[in-house]
């Protein structure tokens, strides 16, 4: 559970900077130039996520509490709902950036609930738990920095909004098919 939480120590740390010292973070840009500070922070995120998933794998998981069987439908569409909100915060002027300020934070924190309906054991309760507060930490202090939100134009036709679902239910597909070999759980036997 160390490297776990080391690894989202790191990923809080790292996500919360820009938002909540933004003036630390432009005199670090300044002085070390942009396209540094970008690598540095990729790096960080990328050594956070190998301490997470190292960590899970390593650490034999105790049951906390009882997931409720008939929520497992349920959660594993809001996991695909989640996952197409991620992948459309990624499109320009789509309408869900017209429903939602900050939709990729809004489906990191539905997977992060969606699994904790899920799973009830400890490394879970750590992982999703943290994941899901650091979100919505991070929807308040980006809000409290840019103060009230612009609403984008509304998007013109449904086109994108069709692609961006089925880059989404794509990704879900690979994100199931794969599950096993990131956390060690299969989903598809």
């Amino acid at each position: 559970m160390i490297t776990i939480s080391l690894g989202l120590i790191i990923w809080v740390f790292v996500h919360l900077f820009p938002s909540v010292f933004s003036d630390k973070r432009q005199k670090l840009i300044s002085r070390i130039g942009n396209n540094p500070y970008q690598g540095l922070f990729s790096i960080l995120i990328i050594a956070s996520l190998v301490l997470i998933v190292f960590g899970w794998r390593n650490t034999i998981p105790t049951q906390v509490y009882l997931p409720v069987e008939q929520l497992r439908m349920p959660s594993v569409l809001l996991i695909v709902a989640s996952l197409i909100l991620i992948v459309g915060a990624n499109f320009p002027n789509t309408r869900l950036k017209f429903i939602f300020r900050h939709p990729q934070l809004t489906g990191v924190l539905a997977w992060a609930i969606a699994h904790l309906l899920m799973n009830g054991d400890n490394r879970s309760l750590l992982v999703f738990s943290v994941i899901g507060l650091w979100c919505m930490v991070t929807m308040f202090t980006i809000n409290r920095r840019d103060g009230e939100w612009q609403k984008p134009e509304k998007a013109a036709g449904w086109g994108q909004e069709i692609v961006m679902g089925a880059i989404g239910v794509i990704v879900a597909a690979i994100a199931i098919y794969f599950h096993q070999y990131l956390s060690g759980i299969a989903l598809l036997s």
